[in-house]
């Protein structure tokens, strides 16, 4: 398996692997299976998600925050923060929630 383990602290705290592989321990396990993103998901509805993440890299900067400091204290990685900066990443509502925290940005707490 390819499993990338991330820590926090020295502790292993997510494990990150292949979606196929993923499946698979599902299927093991005797679980239902989620699929893929729904190809019906209007545009807009992306575009709206991403929009308050637009000035992420600006307000990182405006700190005086490196790209590497901010994805350490958040704990994901600096490639990971740079594809949320460029908005090829949307993330889940706990990175939301951390990014908020550490750039004191209240109106992303509520984010789901």
């Amino acid at each position: 398996m390819d499993i990338q383990i991330i820590s926090r602290d020295g502790a292993p705290e997510y494990a990150v692997l292949p979606w196929d592989q993923y499946q698979a321990l599902l299927k093991a396990a005797g679980q239902l299976q989620p699929t893929r993103a729904s190809p019906s998901v209007a545009p807009t509805a992306i575009e709206q998600d991403l929009r308050p993440l637009a000035a992420l890299r600006g307000l990182r900067e405006a700190k005086g925050l490196a790209i590497e400091a901010l994805a350490r204290t958040v704990g994901i990685s600096p490639s990971y923060l740079g594809l949320i900066e460029s908005g090829e990443r949307q993330p889940d509502a706990a990175i939301r929630r951390s990014l908020a925290w550490e750039l004191g940005v209240a109106g992303w707490r509520d984010e789901s």
